[in-house]
């Protein structure tokens, strides 16, 4: 379901953060927040005063989880590592994503639960919950902080026979019109470093089974780097085929027999596959239980 529009009614004269408070249970800075990320209409119109004062009928855009079921590979009385399907979004980027991973979380563990990093719609594998605010804002500077370590598996393009440590600044692509690449490897950007190990090479499909480790948190940085080095991954359709398909892909014109036939595979085949990092003096080594290796000859 996501978000949805729902209708409330103030007999008085009040303020808007008040109302809000009282009538949804939330704090004042949340009240503020549904008004700045105009979630509040009256009339139709879109109120962003948090100072006004409302009576009569109000409009909130509110999200309500709309669950499938799935239940966490692992959780504390503060968070959770939920195992994200290739083609889930960790959070919805618009009003109308009708499901994200942030559905489940949602529904199990109430409205605090919020999602500490993200990784890409077609990334599958390993991604980090908190349950509330204090654990949300102490998770998310471990993250910031660079503590946490992620650990990725990716299908590559040829024989990578040595491992790998790439030193490449990454810069975000402000020009679409020639390539429509999100971040280019260029002397201009933010420095990035990824190390990559291969785990084993498939002859048969001319293909290398790796392991990424970002060791800056660059968007897109291991699709980026791998492409810079010329190994991209298998199934990408951003970092790896001609612009022409990447547009088509962008553009939703793509059919599958397509991106199978230019890139190799149906989906991005990079998976989250192990988080470590302390958390209150404790020390977490979660490791997916997913068998990407199922999906390289499918």
């Amino acid at each position: 379901m996501g978000f949805v529009k729902k209708r409330f009614f103030a007999k008085e004269r009040i303020k808007l953060f008040l109302f809000l408070m009282r009538r949804l249970k939330v704090s004042q800075i949340e009240a503020q927040r549904l008004i700045d990320r105009g979630r509040v209409f009256v009339k139709g119109e879109t109120l962003t005063d948090k100072a006004a004062y409302i009576e009569g009928e109000i409009e909130v855009m509110l999200f309500e989880p709309n669950p499938k079921g799935v239940l966490p590979l692992f959780e504390t009385a503060d968070f959770a590592i939920f195992e994200k399907p290739s083609g889930t979004m960790v959070h919805p980027n618009t009003r109308r994503t009708p499901y994200s991973l942030l559905d489940e979380a949602r529904h199990l563990f109430g409205d605090e639960a919020n999602s500490v990093h993200r990784i890409d719609k077609e990334t599958s594998g390993l991604v980090l919950f908190s349950k509330n605010k204090r654990s949300e804002k102490s998770l998310k500077t471990e993250f910031e902080k660079k503590s946490i370590y992620k650990e990725y598996l990716a299908l590559v393009r040829g024989e990578l026979s040595s491992p790998l440590h790439i030193e490449a600044p990454i810069m975000k692509n402000s020009d679409f019109s020639k390539i429509r690449l999100k971040v280019l490897v260029d002397d201009r950007g933010k420095f990035a470093k990824t190390y990559v190990e291969p785990i084993k090479y498939l002859p048969d499909i001319d293909a290398t089974l790796i392991k990424a480790i970002p060791l800056t948190g660059r968007q897109h940085q291991i699709r980026a780097h791998l492409f810079h080095v010329k190994h991209p991954i298998i199934g990408d359709p951003i970092y790896g085929p001609e612009t022409a398909v990447s547009i088509k892909y962008l553009e939703k014109q793509l059919s599958i027999a397509e991106r199978i036939k230019y890139t190799g595979h149906a989906r991005l085949m990079l998976h989250a596959n192990r988080l470590r990092f302390n958390y209150e003096d404790t020390t977490y080594d979660v490791v997916s239980k997913y068998d990407f290796l199922s999906e390289i000859y499918l």
